[in-house]
């Protein structure tokens, strides 16, 4: 393991074990155990207060969560909370807030369109060749912008009905699809054996060219990604998995280690954030995550506009602030780092990518475009018609 050569604890690799938990003679054994940390996670107001002093705005949060979305925290992100700070970017994703029980006019329950392009329970068929497989409404702990928040943690007014029968038999009788992203929830959540049941499942449909993971286990619970699973996974590539950071402090030592034993099976990764308010919404915060993602071997892939979910305008950041910092990555560090922008289209249109204004004039002579710098340049279009015969 090299550590990193940055003093910023924001760039660097460290360990936050065991944290708030010290001093309560928890052995290693169980603190690296994934299934101690969901058995340990913050469920209640009583154990929040036991660590944190809150906000009126963040008690009667919390208190009014378990109608909405309940609240779920493991360990091992708990101790990422800056105790000090009551703008901690990342207490602001997963404690509650009052505001989550505000709802603009613009504010939607479904704001991807899900359900109406559900033609089985719990497969989404939106684009052509690709389909969404929600195979679980569980997650080892909860965003508080949860674009599903709807239908996950088994509090909200839709239950989640998963018909794996039917969408297997969808998918063996839709030939156009090729790829299938395993969602949630999250699928990590699932024992070995019945993920591996669920790959192999999808792996005996001759027309499915590779699969997808979404996931935020190895943020929330790294202790999840064991060497068992790695190699149960890397029996069905090509499969691909995104996970999703918003802020560099969620990369610890931990997360990285399990991020490498990933990589080291073959399985290519993503990351997808979501631009937060007070969490991301900063050039600095965002190159110095690009880079630590770099570092754990993961492609920035996806930058989000928040979506319009109820409860989560106090979240929202104008689209100009994500505009400007692809800006500020786009020829300021290696284009690997540059993830792509986009809003998911209101209602279900999609994915839209938004991009800086690079091309400032086109005609059928020219395009006139800019680069990272401000200057101008100038590409010719080709000529009609065939092209000249040269004689030498």
């Amino acid at each position: 393991m090299h550590p990193s050569p940055s003093s910023d604890p924001e760039k660097s690799f460290r360990s936050h074990a065991p944290g708030y938990w010290a001093g309560r003679n928890i052995p290693a054994e169980d603190w690296n155990s994934h299934t101690w940390q969901l058995k340990n996670r913050i469920t209640t107001l009583r154990q929040l207060e036991e660590h944190l002093v809150l906000s009126e705005d963040e008690r009667n949060g919390v208190v009014l969560s378990g109608t909405k979305l309940a609240m779920s925290i493991t360990p091992h992100f708990f101790n990422l909370i800056d105790r000090e700070d009551p703008e901690c970017p990342i207490r602001k994703q997963v404690i509650p807030r009052v505001e989550e029980t505000w709802t603009s006019p613009y504010e939607m329950a479904d704001p991807c369109g899900e359900d109406s392009h559900m033609p089985v329970p719990g497969l989404v068929h939106r684009y052509p060749d690709r389909v969404l497989f929600l195979v679980t409404d569980r997650c080892a702990s909860y965003c508080r912008y949860c674009t599903r928040s709807r239908v996950v943690s088994g509090v909200g007014e839709q239950e989640l009905e998963t018909d794996y029968e039917a969408a297997f038999r969808y998918l063996e009788q839709h030939t156009e699809v090729r790829d299938v992203l395993l969602s949630g929830g999250d699928p990590l959540l699932f024992s070995d054996n019945k993920l591996g049941k669920i790959l192999a499942r999808l792996r005996a449909i001759p027309h499915l060219e590779f699969l997808r993971i979404g996931t935020r286990v190895p943020v929330f619970l790294p202790q999840r990604i064991t060497s068992e699973l790695c190699a149960m996974l890397q029996e069905y590539h090509p499969l691909f998995m995104s996970i999703h950071v918003n802020h560099p402090r969620e990369l610890t030592l931990e997360v990285k280690e399990g991020l490498e034993r990933l990589a080291n099976h073959g399985v290519p990764l993503g990351n997808q954030s979501v631009l937060l308010k007070g969490v991301n919404d900063d050039i600095g915060v965002m190159k110095a995550l690009v880079h630590k993602l770099l570092m754990c071997r993961v492609k920035p892939y996806y930058l989000y506009q928040l979506d319009l979910i109820q409860g989560s305008s106090h979240l929202e950041s104008p689209v100009e602030e994500g505009i400007a910092i692809i800006e500020g990555l786009r020829g300021h560090t290696t284009g690997y780092a540059v993830p792509q922008y986009v809003i998911d289209a209101p209602g279900g249109g999609g994915k839209v990518p938004v991009n800086p204004d690079y091309v400032l004039q086109r005609n059928r002579e020219r395009t006139l475009i800019r680069n990272f710098e401000g200057r101008t340049f100038e590409y010719p279009e080709p000529l009609p018609g065939p092209a000249p015969i040269l004689d030498y």
